[in-house]
């Protein structure tokens, strides 16, 4: 009964020294994307109503993929340079600057930047005069549904 004691205790103590603790860090999955805007990039809509801007045309946006519109999340953000002519604030889409109105629309491969004059008393909408700097955050999720 001794040495059948003194066996388990020994397997007990084996296992359980052989137990390690693992801190497993994931790596974020989270994108972020700077896209620099220069004025002459907006084009003004037919009616006159809408600067838009197809960032998709300035830089290569692959990680907006099906996948990433089905699953995912999209932020965007934009800013305007200080006096100093640095980037050091963001304003998250939807938004209003200067009476425009600022909106954005995902699509596969790209994404749509509107500006819309918000006041109803003038039609038509003010270009962005300098050059603005995007963010977009391409958020990973994984899709409960």
């Amino acid at each position: 009964m001794k040495k059948l004691t003194i066996l388990m205790l020994c397997i007990a103590t084996l296992g359980l020294a052989s137990c390690k603790k693992d801190t497993l860090v994931q790596n974020p999955t989270n994108k972020t994307i700077i896209v620099d805007v220069l004025p002459s990039d907006w084009q003004l809509s037919a009616d006159r109503n809408t600067y838009t801007v197809q960032l998709d045309k300035i830089t290569n946006l692959k990680e907006i993929d099906d996948f990433h519109i089905d699953n995912e999340g999209t932020i965007v953000a934009i800013s305007y340079p200080n006096s100093s002519g640095n980037f050091t604030n963001y304003s998250a889409l939807p938004f209003v600057y200067n009476l425009q109105s600022y909106s954005y629309t995902v699509y596969s491969g790209g994404i749509l930047i509107e500006v819309q004059n918000s006041d109803t008393q003038t039609v038509d909408p003010i270009r962005p005069s300098t050059k603005v700097r995007i963010k977009i955050t391409l958020v990973a999720a994984e899709n409960v549904t």
